[in-house]
């Protein structure tokens, strides 16, 4: 038998890092941390206890062929404080999203993606959010 602690944490590749980084930085607001060096390109980024790897990979393609946003494809999720000031947030700064804020799933719920179509829950519990 496996016995977890935590998810450590997740790693994407993604085609060009500056425009990624860009968006994980300064639209998704994570705080990069330092990284090996490694001999190929990256970011590291401290989310709580858990980390977000990006590894730039030019000729690398999400798992996901159709980039439009959908709830049901591969994604991680992000809780995030307050449900109301991350949507303005992501409105002001023109990221397109899908919006479930009375989900099946006890989470209100913002899906966008990154410039490589990589899909990203951004999250509350239901019961700290009414809409």
């Amino acid at each position: 038998m496996i016995k977890y602690k935590e998810l450590h944490h997740v790693s994407l590749t993604v085609t060009n890092l500056e425009r990624a980084k860009n968006f994980y930085t300064d639209i998704l607001c994570l705080t990069e941390i330092t990284r090996p060096d490694f001999d190929f390109p990256g970011a590291w980024y401290e989310i709580g206890q858990q980390q977000l790897h990006l590894i730039e990979y030019p000729s690398a393609q999400t798992i996901r062929p159709d980039k439009r946003l959908s709830s049901r494809e591969g994604h991680f999720a992000l809780r995030v404080e307050d449900y109301e000031e991350t949507l303005k947030w992501l409105k002001k700064n023109d990221v397109e999203i899908l919006e479930k804020p009375n989900s099946k799933s006890g989470f209100a719920q913002i899906f966008c993606a990154d410039p490589d179509g990589n899909l990203i829950e951004l999250n509350v519990d239901q019961r700290d959010f009414k809409k």
